[in-house]
């Protein structure tokens, strides 16, 4: 059966899920960012953008992974620039590779290099801000069986992050690549990880002037769920909860020391408690597909949207090194499915998407990114300019919060609550 040419929509997919060849040549090195193995091994891909009419899609190709020798998808230059070639029906699709920034080499005022603090993943800056995942470090391992954290975190960026260097670093990215939105996630802290985050949090939103995400394991009990609050006061505007798999037996199975320490349920009840308190689609559910069965990565979208979050699906990726590295990377049609469902789904829920100025993940299928998944029927067109609005309409709340402002949250609440909890 011949394969038919892809909309952007369609290529970013197959490329997730076949990965890209990438042919010798000495000018990759100076047009394109370097692959850079951090955190759970995603950010091992080429970053590039396909160019689309409805928007450009940003993408973290895999390029190191073994089921990637295979691919039908080769990357090439020409006078014109880079494209993708698909080696099944000859089709060529034009490509761009965005630039390392100059800031990457840069020292912070404490002489750290500032990609090891950070690191772009798409427009956004990502920084892990504290040691490895303790998962990593019991007498039997209990990581999540998809993820490289342990090899990585303290190897290929600095383990525990200076709020001095944090600062410095999301300040030159803001100013120079025009970063608005800043993400901190760490792995398991023993129930310690939201207080880790806290001071970057607040250092970011009174110096840098971002908005500002975080994404750690939630606490374990109902009555620690306060800990979000706290964070909201601290400048907090986006909440995410990694639970990766939708069905109890797959999220067992794969992720033994979420499972041991704090339960499926956990992540249920932060996403409920948090996107309650907070704007439609300030929350997100994190999963990824091709793993569990189809039906429940279904159920997860639905799930997530009918709280009032936006959903988070990440295509499966066999990362070189991890307990899955061998697992079967997943179908094209399949993968098109899902982010089809995702969509609909949002747009079903009223969740409000692409909305956020310059926040484009490229290891995932952003929820926006799956509009060239369904047809262009009036009703599709009516929703874009609805969101269009809507997209206008949040543009002035957005550009306070890219202002440095004071917050009204306290680094000593938890110290506070702690003593006040010991004295009662």
């Amino acid at each position: 059966m011949s394969v038919p040419r892809r909309n952007p929509g369609e290529l970013q997919i197959d490329l997730f899920c076949h990965g890209l060849r990438i042919a010798p040549d000495p000018r990759l090195a100076s047009d394109a960012r370097s692959v850079a193995r951090t955190r759970a091994g995603l950010g091992s891909g080429l970053e590039l953008i396909v160019p689309g009419d409805l928007k450009d899609l940003w993408l973290n190709v895999p390029v190191e992974e073994d089921f990637v020798r295979s691919s039908p998808y080769e990357l090439t230059r020409n006078d014109a620039g880079w494209s993708v070639s698909d080696v099944r029906n000859g089709e060529v699709y034009p490509v761009v590779l965005p630039e390392e920034p100059d800031w990457y080499d840069a020292p912070t005022s404490a002489g750290a290099s500032m990609r090891e603090i950070g690191v772009l993943q798409g427009t956004y800056l990502g920084i892990y801000v504290s040691n490895s995942c303790m998962y990593w470090y019991q007498d039997e391992a209990k990581n999540c069986r998809f993820c490289t954290t342990g090899f990585n975190v303290g190897v290929n960026e600095i383990a525990n992050k200076d709020v001095r260097d944090v600062v410095d670093t999301a300040r030159r990215a803001k100013e120079e690549s025009g970063v608005t939105f800043v993400h901190f996630n760490t792995g398991y802290q023993n129930g310690r990880g939201l207080q880790q985050l806290a001071p970057y949090v607040k250092a970011v939103k009174e110096e840098v002037g971002a908005l500002v995400g975080v994404q750690a394991v939630p606490p374990a009990r109902e009555e620690d769920l306060w800990q979000y609050d706290w964070l909201r006061d601290l400048g907090c505007d986006h909440f995410s909860f990694c639970y990766e798999f939708h069905h109890p037996e797959w999220f067992a199975k794969l992720c033994p020391g979420k499972q041991d320490t704090v339960g499926q349920q956990a992540f249920f009840r932060a996403l409920e408690y948090c996107q309650s308190r907070m704007p439609k689609g300030a929350c997100s559910g994190e999963i990824i597909a091709g793993v569990e069965p189809l039906e429940a990565t279904h159920a997860a979208i639905d799930y997530i949207t009918g709280v009032g979050a936006f959903p988070t699906v990440c295509i499966f990726r066999p990362v070189v090194g991890s307990d899955m590295e061998h697992y079967g990377s997943p179908a094209f049609d399949d993968m098109v499915e899902v982010m089809r469902h995702m969509y609909v789904a949002c747009r079903k829920r009223r969740i409000p998407i692409g909305v956020a100025p310059n926040i484009e993940v490229s290891l995932i299928v952003n929820p926006d990114d799956a509009q060239y998944l369904v047809p262009r029927t009036l009703g599709f067109h009516i929703d874009r300019m609805r969101l269009g609005l809507t997209k206008r309409l949040a543009y002035l709340q957005f550009k306070r919060e890219l202002r440095p402002r004071k917050v009204a949250g306290d680094l000593d609440a938890p110290a506070r609550r702690d003593r006040v909890a010991t004295i009662t």
